[in-house]
């Protein structure tokens, strides 16, 4: 899995680090996220998926890799 965060249309809602903190943090100024991982492991990958969805902005992509 290729995760790739659009930083740009964050609207720092905190919905992807309470779904998958290993892989989505949050900058301490503005509260966008951040990526940790951009390719996390196999056991993560349910966590990122819930992640893309919940995102309010649309700002998570995820690609097969």
């Amino acid at each position: 899995m290729q995760v790739t965060l659009h930083q740009d249309k964050c609207v720092a809602s905190g919905q992807c680090v309470l779904a998958a903190q290993e892989v989505f943090d949050q900058r301490n100024e503005d509260g966008v996220a951040v990526l940790l991982d951009d390719r996390p492991p196999a056991e993560l990958h349910e966590d990122v998926r819930h992640a893309a969805a919940v995102c309010p902005a649309l700002a998570i992509a995820l690609a097969d890799s």
